[in-house]
């Protein structure tokens, strides 16, 4: 059985309505796009997991995928209060005006739109219980790790002088 979270979301409103991927409302995609799409993890993905060894060897010891939180954080650094998220860059929308999709635009538009929408809200949800939020994007992680990293560090060591300004935001 599956445990529920201590968390209750308020509704929110004028939320994205994003229509379901189905032939009957007029989306059509093959087996094939079916079995790529399945493969796609929302755990434990590779960025995700170059961060949690790079801090792991940093000796920044953490939580994984906290469902007691919303949002359900990819990292928690829960003695500093510090939620960590890892976006794809396709997933939550980097560059979202510059990078929509051709395809299926009925479909995709809405989805990113409302993942975006639901990263915001779950920021906002975060920092009402107290937690800094810190995101990253997975092209941020392939590219400079160690940046990534050396950001977690510097809020870690702010936070251990109790210097952590009251509009901390990565």
């Amino acid at each position: 059985m599956k445990k529920q979270p201590k968390f209750y979301l308020p509704i929110e409103e004028n939320t994205i309505k994003v229509p379901r991927f189905e032939e009957s409302a007029g989306f059509y995609t093959t087996k094939k796009r079916s079995k790529i799409m399945a493969k796609i993890k929302g755990s434990n993905s590779k960025p995700e997991l170059l961060l949690r060894k790079a801090l792991w060897k940093a000796n920044i010891r953490f939580r994984v995928h906290r469902n007691d939180l919303p949002g359900k954080p990819d990292v928690v650094i829960e003695k500093y209060q510090l939620a960590i998220f890892i976006d794809g860059d396709f997933w939550h929308g980097y560059q979202w005006h510059k990078r929509m999709p051709n395809t299926n635009k009925a479909f995709w538009i809405p989805k990113i739109e409302r993942n975006m929408q639901r990263d915001q809200f779950v920021n906002v949800a975060l920092k009402a219980l107290g937690y800094v939020v810190m995101r990253f994007w997975e092209h941020e992680i392939k590219q400079n790790l160690a940046a990534c990293v050396n950001q977690v560090k510097l809020y870690l060591e702010a936070a251990k002088k109790e210097k952590i300004p009251e509009n901390y935001e990565k």
